[in-house]
């Protein structure tokens, strides 16, 4: 919270907790559902050489398990730097698309602040913080964003997965492989609950599925991890053409 917070008018201190807590309750099933995979991130971190230190501090500054994977799933002794930070910048180049579609929403905000929602931005916040953000539009309000709401879906979220990747490394490989309880697949389903609730058709989601089909494609036919590059560049390039068309 800003410091300037302390200075509030009681009720404005109130309706910020009000709005904090309904974030908080608004992002628990998201929540319970990072769990899982940043148990299975964290284990597979540790079993490719990183220590307990380096795990908090990958996912604490780089927000974003899915370059997250991607980053371990080609991680070798040494590691191939460029790669990795080729491969990191494709998978994480859709927040550039997600904080264009934040941004009419957080302009108005001094840029402390801004950077700070921009910061917390996952896949989860984002999509938790922009419906609501469209509901409030929709319903009137003069301030679409509500930056406590946001904050308290993405504090948490951004709290449990630092926090479970690092017992996911420091208890993972006592357990072996954590694939084998399914806790793999919790990593999609989170994502198949967020498609699901925006969904608008499916004109608004073919970028979506010219990515998936052009990264499948390249999953089965070339070796290596060139589907994930695939899919971000091919998603983004139709989402270009598609909305110019439009």
């Amino acid at each position: 919270m800003d410091i300037s917070q302390t200075y509030m008018p009681s009720d404005t201190k109130a309706a910020w907790r009000s709005e904090f807590w309904r974030g908080m309750i608004t992002g628990i099933p998201v929540l319970l559902g990072i769990v899982p995979y940043a148990l299975v991130l964290g284990a597979q971190a540790a079993q490719k050489g990183l220590t307990l230190a380096e795990v908090p501090m990958m996912t604490g500054l780089n927000f974003a398990g899915g370059s997250e994977f991607a980053a371990i799933q080609l991680w070798t002794s040494p590691p191939h730097i460029l790669l990795i930070v080729s491969i990191t910048f494709l998978v994480n180049s859709r927040h550039l698309l997600m904080g264009a579609a934040l941004a009419p929403f957080i302009k108005h905000l001094p840029k402390r602040k801004a950077l700070a929602a921009l910061f917390l931005m996952c896949d989860e916040s984002w999509a938790l913080g922009l419906d609501d953000a469209r509901k409030r539009k929709s319903q009137g309000f003069m301030t679409a964003f509500s930056m406590p709401f946001y904050l308290g879906v993405a504090l948490p979220l951004y709290i449990m997965w630092v926090l479970f990747t690092l017992l996911g490394a420091g208890f993972g490989p006592m357990m072996g492989d954590l694939r084998v309880y399914g806790l793999d697949m919790a990593f999609p389903a989170v994502f198949l609950v967020l498609l699901a609730g925006m969904w608008k058709g499916f004109a608004a989601a073919r970028p979506w599925l010219v990515s998936l089909v052009v990264a499948a494609t390249f999953y089965l036919t070339v070796p290596g991890a060139w589907y994930v590059a695939a899919g971000a560049v091919s998603g983004l390039v139709a989402a270009y053409f598609l909305a110019e068309k439009e």
